[in-house]
């Protein structure tokens, strides 16, 4: 009999050794580095929808970020929502794990484990593992503000363990997005996305205070489907120390 990939999840947190959260649930950033043009990427794209819209993991609010590479891009089939920073971001991280992990799909939780996207028990495994660590706490506001988005983000309370600098990023996402695919791999398949990054900013922070961001709004992008992701990283780990999320107002 199969199991439900939500049991599926609940177990592998189990086997990772996390506690079960006290207070409220524990924001985790799981980036997905994904391409349409990638045979092997729908299923794990499917996973980072389900993650992002059910939430299954009790304590633990899973922050989709959707990262689609621009190298599948001369291969066939250029995925509009291709992002040059999610390619750079993808390099960021291999400096970390090693120059061979650039891959597709591929997971980065917290900025802590990489693994293949697809991997329901890994990924139930290292969000666990992820949830069990210090977390600053980061808070966030958007408004429209013409035809850019203006959101200001909040840093306190940063764990004793920070011994770097940090600094605090911004996405903003989209859902809901259907992709007909006509050639490469994909081909003839009809493709649906959640929690795409469409724009990524960052700026220098010091272990509390404020930040602004501004960021502009192109016209196609649905304005009721955005949220803006802030989320705070070491500049040497590439550790995720903490991240909140808002629906755009």
């Amino acid at each position: 009999m199969a199991i439900d990939w939500r049991l599926s999840i609940a177990i592998a947190v189990v086997l990772s050794g996390a506690r079960p959260a006290v207070g409220p649930p524990v924001p985790v950033v799981v980036e997905l580095f994904t391409s349409e043009g990638c045979s092997s990427c729908p299923p794990a794209d499917q996973l980072l929808t389900r993650l992002s819209s059910e939430q299954p993991i009790a304590g633990v609010q899973v922050i989709a970020l959707g990262m689609h590479v621009t190298y599948w891009d001369r291969l066939g089939w250029k995925d509009a929502a291709s992002l040059a920073a999610a390619t750079e971001r993808q390099q960021e991280y291999a400096r970390v794990f090693g120059g061979d992990r650039i891959y597709t799909p591929q997971a980065v939780v917290d900025g802590r484990d990489e693994l293949v996207g697809s991997d329901e028990r890994g990924l139930g495994k290292a969000i666990g593992r992820a949830a069990a660590q210090p977390h600053a706490r980061v808070t966030i506001s958007s408004s429209l503000d013409g035809d850019a988005l203006a959101s200001t983000v909040g840093l306190a309370d940063p764990p004793a363990a920070i011994q770097e600098p940090l600094q605090m990023r911004l996405a903003v996402t989209e859902d809901g997005l259907v992709s007909i695919v006509k050639r490469g791999e994909n081909g003839g398949r009809t493709l649906h996305h959640d929690a795409v990054v469409r724009a990524l900013s960052a700026g220098a922070l010091v272990k509390g205070g404020t930040m602004t961001f501004r960021t502009p709004l192109r016209p196609e992008w649905r304005r009721e489907r955005l949220h803006a992701v802030a989320f705070v990283q070491g500049r040497n780990t590439q550790r995720i120390w903490g991240a909140a999320a808002t629906a755009l107002k």
